[in-house]
């Protein structure tokens, strides 16, 4: 069985029991109405592991001039005032921070006192693009990014596909979602172009897409209201 195809399956049941779950509550929720996914917190704790492209957030108790926000470049380093390259992608935050306090207790102050947090909205996250596309696969993004750039991402729709029927499943408040979109209405401007977050899985209707996630496909009218 492919990847693909368990994936369907294993959305498929979890929907099942949300819509038993959610069938008698208000089914008015509009597909524009859909909520970020579970993840879009993106807690950082001092175990965190800094990564490429994160942005770190250093202060350095009583000195201004060290203290600032340093992007980790794509070879996982920051460039730090009076100490220079440092190596960031691997450690967590709390290790950064030991690091920084002895690179510059050795050198320059007494004692130094560094703490670190991090702003993941640069980190690379994956989205899943199925179905009726030209290249379905699983594709990194890194910031802000909507439907349409997804399928984009995909090669945009097959020849066989039906663009009027795009579906978002999402993870929200523990439990699998699904919205709509209709991807001619957002391209003539009449329909919002909704955010895509990490995570997030878009099948485009069509026959390439009827063969694996048809019941899915199926099934999203009743759907629609869970986002």
């Amino acid at each position: 069985m492919s990847y693909f195809r368990q994936l369907a399956l294993a959305i498929l049941s979890a929907f099942c029991v949300a819509a038993c779950a959610t069938s008698s509550g208000n089914n008015d929720t509009l597909a524009s109405d859909l909520a970020p996914p579970d993840s879009t917190s993106r807690a950082v704790t001092a175990e965190t592991e800094v990564a490429p492209l994160d942005i770190v957030n250093i202060r350095v108790f009583g000195v201004t001039d060290l203290s600032g926000d340093y992007q980790v470049g794509p070879d996982g380093k920051i460039k730090v005032p009076l100490i220079g390259s440092v190596q960031a992608s691997g450690l967590s935050v709390i290790e950064l921070a030991l690091q920084l306090e002895t690179m510059l207790g050795d050198t320059y102050l007494i004692d130094p006192d560094v703490t670190i947090s991090v702003d993941r909205r640069n980190s690379a996250q994956e989205i899943t693009v199925e179905g009726s596309v030209n290249r379905p696969g699983i594709y990194p993004v890194r910031g802000d990014i909507t439907l349409l750039q997804a399928v984009a991402l995909g090669g945009g729709p097959s020849d066989t596909a039906n663009p009027n029927k795009v579906v978002i499943f999402r993870q929200i408040n523990g439990e699998r979602r699904a919205a709509g979109f209709d991807l001619e209405a957002i391209r003539r401007g009449e329909s919002d172009d909704p955010v895509i977050y990490g995570n997030d899985i878009i099948v485009v209707d069509g026959d390439e897409a009827r063969e694996t996630y048809g019941d899915l496909l199926r099934s999203v009218p009743l759907l629609l209201f869970l986002f």
